[in-house]
């Protein structure tokens, strides 16, 4: 597991998915603003989830997000679109309502930072988010991302187009915080 102050992400189970599919998946609103594909009712239980993960996929690495105290789930983070040519990355999560708004998303982000920078030796980081997600701007910000343009109307969200934010990381620009995002017995 990675540790961050306050969340470790930690292998996907199967018991998480339930549980993300009902808080994050089904909540078409949120779904329609956080992935490019447009929702679609998916059958509990069914393989087509994107919620379930395929440990062959090297380009695709999921997590869930627990609370380090207590375990309990909280949301889930990606590292994804993995490019081993330009040694790239991409950074997404999701919280679950209830876990919203307690700093948890800037500590996702620095331990995928970290998994991203320290473990799989990637130049660049880079994040993609609505331009009115406020909480997602303040947590890639806070840690050292940098705001590198803006994709005017190229998200349809529900009827709207909304402007995209494209913020980058490189590596020799972040600051790792003084944690150690690694499990602890090493």
């Amino acid at each position: 597991m990675l540790r961050g102050s306050k969340v470790g992400l930690r292998a996907r189970h199967e018991d998480d998915i339930p549980i993300l599919q009902a808080e994050l998946y089904d909540d078409v609103v949120n779904y329609s603003r956080t992935e490019v594909r447009p929702w679609r009712p998916i059958t509990p239980g069914s393989k087509e989830s994107q919620l379930v993960v395929d440990d062959t996929e090297q380009r695709h690495v999921p997590f869930s997000v627990v609370e380090l105290d207590g375990g309990t789930l909280v949301g889930t983070a990606t590292l994804w679109g993995i490019d081993h040519h330009n040694r790239s990355a991409h950074i997404g999560l999701g919280l679950l309502p209830a876990s919203r708004g307690k700093g948890y998303g800037t500590d996702v982000v620095a331990a995928l930072c970290h998994y991203g920078f320290v473990v799989r030796g990637l130049h660049r980081l880079q994040i993609e988010t609505l331009s009115d997600n406020a909480a997602m701007l303040r947590s890639a910000e806070r840690n050292g991302f940098v705001r590198e343009g803006v994709l005017r109307s190229s998200a349809w969200v529900m009827g709207e187009f909304l402007d995209d934010v494209l913020l980058g990381l490189l590596v020799q620009d972040w600051k790792p915080d003084s944690k150690s995002y690694a499990a602890p017995g090493r």
